[in-house]
């Protein structure tokens, strides 16, 4: 569900026995994400948890270099 411009709400997750958890469909279409992506998992104590495509870590990383 988006609710403002490029902001979404895409439902809850459960953290399985492995610590697992299932990304749901429509976030992983909005967001390019494929089987075999590898996701940066960041986080802060206060404002939680981010996961972000390390793809677009390292383009952030490489302009910081140029």
């Amino acid at each position: 569900m988006q609710t403002e411009k490029d902001k979404y709400i895409f439902g809850v997750v459960k953290v399985g026995e492995k610590g697992q958890i299932v990304i749901p469909k429509e976030a992983r279409e909005v967001f390019g994400i494929e089987p075999g992506d590898s996701l940066l998992v960041l986080g802060d104590r206060t404002k939680g948890l981010a996961i972000v495509k390390t793809q677009i870590f390292d383009s952030a990383v490489n302009d910081v270099f140029k």
